[in-house]
């Protein structure tokens, strides 16, 4: 198992509540096929540009161990919820 960071911008419409819903439905699918290590909520942070017409957006990180083939599911996940509007995965070297 290979190590990632994975970073994704949420739309800032969202409340406390939904902010939750995404952090546990994303560790869910992780710990299913892998293992999370850490989760940071890093908060509503104004954006370099503009993305989607949105000037901000609420930032998740997530640590985590899994198998390289889950990459691209995780991906398709990020691309395919209307609630994400920016994400990269990165494997970790260290």
């Amino acid at each position: 198992m290979n190590r990632y960071k994975s970073i994704i911008i949420v739309a800032p419409t969202i409340d406390e509540k939904q902010q939750k819903e995404i952090e546990n439905k994303y560790t869910e699918l992780i710990n299913e096929n892998g293992k999370i290590e850490e989760v940071k909520n890093l908060g509503k942070k104004r954006l370099a540009y503009e993305i989607k017409k949105n000037k901000e957006g609420f930032y998740f990180e997530f640590d985590f161990k899994s198998k390289p083939d889950f990459i691209p599911e995780l991906e398709r996940r990020f691309r395919i919820d209307d609630d994400v509007i920016k994400f990269i995965v990165v494997k970790r070297e260290d």
